[in-house]
């Protein structure tokens, strides 16, 4: 059984047991409930902005530890301080180390749209999101179907939350739904784990045009950016690049800064 298959079958379980400590009707009292969540898709496209998703991740199956004593807070807002466009957190704690409680302290300290990074296979997931202060989720077409996509995708813009469905290779084009707000390409293949950043370049063609892009994993560089962003992809997410270092949110101000100043360059 391959890590993807394991994640899920781990989430599944996991899932069920949080339903029944966490009810539906519990979540919906939560405090981030019924606020309004903050856009994705604008804040990515700001042009005051970066349009990196800046990601915590205390670690990963492929990586293992990566940063296991992050602070949240001072990580989360220093990302923000210098100029990502968005937060995304990792909530998988099995696998990933991350906790609801992770986003939940992201969200107190931060205006900014916040993507929930898990594995969501269920409505109860998508509840639970909203119930944490998340303004946005992530579909992965690799372990959803179709009808999964549209029906998820439906519950959390009923919830006001936007979703970045992601894909990996043409195979699953055939998931895509015309409602989602962005769309994703991983450049991570979740089977072999193996990362090829070009991945993004071959799926740019098969996208459609009218939709956001964002490239994810495997992002090291100023210039893979500047490249990536020749066919036309607006956001960037981020994590392993900024969390293997000792302070996550000096290393994102350093690179955007000189992604910045390479920009000017070029323009």
């Amino acid at each position: 059984m391959n890590t993807l298959s394991k994640i899920i079958d781990h989430k599944r379980i996991e899932t069920q047991e949080r339903e029944a400590l966490y009810p539906i009707r519990l979540l919906e009292r939560s405090n981030y409930f019924n606020s309004i969540p903050v856009s994705l898709k604008k804040y990515v496209l700001r042009e005051d902005k970066s349009g990196i998703i800046a990601e915590i991740k205390k670690r990963s199956p492929s990586m293992g530890t990566i940063n296991k004593y992050v602070n949240i807070e001072k990580t989360s807002i220093g990302y923000m301080q210098a100029g990502a466009s968005a937060l995304s957190v990792l909530t998988d704690k099995h696998f990933f180390g991350g906790t609801s409680e992770d986003l939940i302290t992201a969200r107190k300290f931060n205006f900014c749209p916040i993507l929930r990074k898990d594995f969501i296979i269920n409505e109860y997931q998508i509840i639970e999101s909203k119930s944490i202060g998340a303004d946005a989720i992530l579909l992965i077409a690799a372990v959803l179907s179709k009808q999964e996509i549209i029906s998820l995708t439906d519950v959390s813009h009923a919830l006001g939350m936007e979703v970045l469905l992601e894909l990996h290779d043409a195979d699953e084009l055939d998931k895509m739904y015309h409602k989602v707000d962005v769309i994703g390409v991983n450049n991570r293949d979740l089977v072999t784990m193996k990362i090829d950043v070009n991945q993004s370049v071959l799926m740019s063609e098969f996208l459609p045009k009218e939709m956001v892009r964002v490239s994810e994993s495997g992002i090291e560089s100023v210039e893979a950016i500047i490249h990536l962003k020749k066919y036309g992809y607006k956001g960037f997410l981020i994590g392993s690049t900024f969390m293997k270092q000792p302070q996550p949110h000096l290393a994102c101000k350093e690179f955007i800064k000189q992604l910045n100043t390479e920009t000017l360059k070029r323009n």
